[in-house]
């Protein structure tokens, strides 16, 4: 974190958003990771359906790239169980649940997960309600984040029910934001799965800060087959999500026509992995600040 940093706010979920918050906090002097809750898979879905949670893998996700880099606790976090019983749990998933269970508040027992593992940011869930993923499709319509990630030519998604409310905290933290990230991640599942709650959707329509989104650095068949960056930018103005300005590597997607402006920079790991880079994501946004 840096003292003189801007206040950044990041939109999305699973690796993507995680990557996001990994890349900020290089810079930022404040950071809030505001966390799609439609997951419906793995452990996520399980614990959802068992215990009628939100689901906490992409809010264990975004803690852990916050976490102290010497964590005893960030790395066991992610440790995921075997056996009959807690096969497939990480260690994070089960740990939310129990602090949920016995703080009865979702973002309480986020803050305290978070002080545990010595964040030095703030992760909020997109809304404290359990919430279901729709999408409107060629196909017709589906439900589902598991089954809209397998869908193509998806035209819109919603949620179910339609008018969740949105987190306060990640509203107060995009009226006093300076920069609001919007991405990398799936498009529909992830992105716009935060954005479909209509207060957060008004709240990034009204924040003082720039609005970037980070393009993905391929398409993601069958989700977004076939997606230029412009595509991408498309489908975001259709569900009213405007930007500012696109952070994106044409090295390996193709650019086509966006409507807004574009930065292009390298964003690809430098070791090959997969996703962007943090360092040089860190740098690409910190551009763009101001």
């Amino acid at each position: 974190m840096s003292p003189g940093g801007p206040k950044v706010v990041a939109v999305g979920g699973g690796h993507g958003l995680a990557g996001s918050l990994s890349a900020v906090r290089r810079f930022a002097s404040s950071v809030t990771g505001v966390v799609s809750v439609a997951d419906d898979g793995g452990s996520s879905g399980r614990l959802r359906q068992q215990l009628g949670i939100v689901p906490p893998g992409d809010l264990r996700r975004c803690l852990s790239a916050l976490a102290a880099p010497d964590s005893a606790l960030a790395r066991a976090f992610e440790h995921r169980f075997e056996g009959d019983d807690v096969g497939g749990h990480p260690l994070g998933n089960l740990l939310i649940a129990g602090l949920m269970a016995t703080t009865g508040d979702l973002q309480a027992a986020l803050d305290e997960a978070g002080r545990l593992l010595g964040a030095v940011g703030r992760v909020v869930p997109a809304t404290t309600e359990p919430v279901v993923l729709k999408a409107e499709a060629d196909g017709g319509e589906i439900e589902g984040q598991s089954a809209v990630q397998r869908t193509a030519h998806i035209r819109r998604v919603s949620l179910v029910p339609a008018d969740p409310p949105a987190s306060p905290v990640a509203l107060a933290a995009m009226e006093e934001a300076d920069l609001v990230v919007i991405g990398p991640g799936s498009l529909f599942t992830s992105v716009l799965a935060v954005l479909a709650v209509p207060g957060l959707a008004e709240g990034l329509a009204h924040t003082p800060g720039k609005r970037v989104y980070v393009a993905n650095l391929r398409p993601q068949p069958p989700e977004t087959e076939g997606f230029d960056v412009a595509a991408h930018v498309e489908a975001l103005w259709a569900h009213g999500v405007g930007v500012d300005v696109v952070l994106a590597d044409d090295t390996s997607i193709d650019l086509g026509k966006p409507t807004v402006p574009v930065v292009l920079a390298e964003l690809a790991r430098i070791d090959g992995g997969p996703g962007h880079d943090p360092e040089r994501l860190a740098v690409a946004l910190a551009g763009l600040v101001g």
